[in-house]
């Protein structure tokens, strides 16, 4: 009776494994054709630099080519929307970055939630901004800023590199923490904005820290602060905003995300060659040379910091009443 029953429990497991069976086997062989990464933004900017640079280790890596695919528009929600509907099998990735947890509030309909319909990958790396202002601006530091700007409201051009991108809502943030009222002014990326920061037009910037470095030195544009956490390494003697502005942190990142329901062993994968590619000193210096601070961790870890990053900016959205411009 004992061997009988014994049969049986064995060819019933048999039977509910053998669904799972071809899965599992497609996951673990994973890639076999090639692996599309789409970036929301367009060609040359760090999104896409970024998604070409870890990509390029993966097909190196996983032995299937990794394609960069930049699907511009909507503030990167056109590029979101592709991976959300795609096929969850690990050939369709996201390469996710602030505006998408910026968008869930930002855009009043989206026909996808972000943190509900994408699963995390990997963080790839964190990119701090440097708060920057035109040489005329009569501050020295940023307490001189802030009293300056609460002493003329409405007068200061706040530049960004766009509504609703990292650099904005790193100035919303300020604004709302420190009760300034400065005007926003959105370019079609950093480089014009810059530019006309450079000329005078406007008078402030929250700005990506790559590609700074020389305006500060040459006295074109002056540096008051850093938006992370801590200092800059590249810059040890600029403050961070925090030691002004207490509690004040907001950073560029970036990491992959692919489609809800996608093996956990295909997400697993990923997530352990991506966090073996950012160890990689050839693969550091590459990402330090556009600001990128490692991000390693489990998918979980890039799961949480979308969740507080799309919760934190959600608030500076309200408060400022902000919308697509």
């Amino acid at each position: 009776m004992n061997l009988l029953r014994r049969h049986f429990l064995r060819l019933t497991g048999a039977l509910i494994a053998a669904p799972m069976m071809p899965r599992l086997a497609a996951a673990l062989d994973y890639p076999t054709r090639p692996t599309k990464i789409v970036a929301g933004f367009a060609a040359g900017g760090g999104v896409d630099i970024t998604a070409r640079l870890i990509g390029q280790w993966l097909a190196d890596h996983l032995g299937e080519p990794f394609v960069v695919e930049n699907r511009t528009g909507a503030g990167g929600n056109i590029g979101t929307e592709a991976v959300v509907n795609a096929a969850p099998d690990g050939y369709t990735l996201l390469l996710a970055t602030v505006p998408n947890a910026v968008n869930a509030s930002l855009y009043e309909k989206l026909s996808f939630n972000f943190v509900r319909d994408i699963a995390p990958v990997a963080g790839v790396i964190r990119v701090p901004m440097v708060v920057l202002v035109h040489p005329s601006v009569p501050a020295q530091t940023l307490a001189e800023f802030i009293a300056y700007a609460k002493a003329n409201p409405g007068k200061v051009n706040m530049a960004s590199a766009g509504s609703g991108s990292a650099p904005h809502m790193a100035g919303e943030l300020f604004k709302m923490m420190t009760g300034v009222d400065m005007v926003h002014v959105p370019y079609r990326g950093q480089g014009p904005a810059m530019t006309d920061l450079i000329g005078g037009q406007v008078q402030i910037l929250f700005a990506a820290a790559p590609g700074t470095t020389d305006h500060i030195k040459t006295g074109k544009l002056r540096a008051l602060a850093v938006t992370t956490a801590t200092r800059m390494a590249e810059m040890p003697d600029v403050p961070t905003v925090g030691e002004v502005v207490t509690g004040y942190e907001a950073s560029q990142w970036y990491g992959f995300a692919a489609p809800k329901n996608t093996p956990a062993e295909i997400i697993g994968k990923l997530n352990q060659e991506i966090n073996a590619a950012i160890a990689d000193a050839g693969m550091k210096a590459r990402l330090a040379a556009i600001g990128g601070d490692p991000m390693p961790g489990t998918p979980a870890d890039f799961g949480k910091l979308i969740t507080e990053e799309t919760e934190k900016w959600s608030k500076v959205v309200r408060a400022g009443g902000l919308r697509p411009e």
